[in-house]
């Protein structure tokens, strides 16, 4: 093998390396609040049994674990409500001290809860009324995004497959629910309402 070829194959490999890498898991959970920020009413998130757990007034956690935001992605954890429980993941957020998140969009978490709007659901975007998922149960949830597209699964089954048109505008200034890039954020929505996370993952995607 020529000098030059050798050159070209380390630099492939290096390449490949260096892609693989950057599709590995990354775990946002050790057991502690370490990579975390809790907004207002921080005493609502708890951690019991190895789960990150809201039961309080409302307060949001936001994800603070990576230096870079995120844009293309794949998020995904395990989590269970109780009866009556609405809660959320956000994404593509930044951090706010106070108040509903305003940047990115919501995938609900919400089994029995009053809010017709149900667990899987794109808050505002697209809706669900019937998610595959019981109360008191763990359930997988799973968030893709590659540019304006974005699939939510619960337990591997297909819930929404959205993809944001080139010139929305949706909702008011005050909740745009538009893509873009930033953080994640849990969502601790009232004192009635107790919801359990776990086994919280993200990989970034090309």
């Amino acid at each position: 093998m020529s000098r030059t070829s050798a050159a070209l194959l380390v630099c492939l490999l290096c390449s490949i390396s260096c892609a693989a890498d950057a599709n590995e898991w990354i775990s946002m959970f050790d057991g502690t609040f370490d990579g975390w920020k809790r907004s207002e009413n921080r005493e609502s998130w708890q951690i019991e049994d190895g789960a990150l757990v809201c039961k309080g007034p409302r307060s949001h956690l936001f994800y603070v674990g990576n230096d870079e935001p995120f844009t293309n992605f794949e998020f995904e954890c395990e989590v269970m409500t109780t009866p009556g429980s609405n809660s959320g993941i956000y994404f593509h957020t930044d951090y706010q001290e106070t108040g509903w998140p305003k940047w990115g969009l919501e995938c609900q978490v919400n089994i029995t809860h009053r809010d017709p709007i149900k667990s899987g659901s794109l808050y505002g975007v697209r809706n669900i009324s019937s998610p595959p998922a019981k109360d008191n149960e763990w359930y997988t949830t799973n968030i893709r995004v590659e540019g304006r597209h974005v699939v939510v699964k619960i337990n591997n089954q297909l819930i929404v497959d959205y993809t944001e048109p080139d010139d929305q505008h949706r909702q008011s200034n005050q909740f745009p629910r538009l893509l873009g890039r930033g953080t994640f954020a849990l969502q601790a929505h009232d004192p009635k309402s107790v919801v359990y996370f776990r086994n919280l993952r993200v990989r970034p995607l090309p």
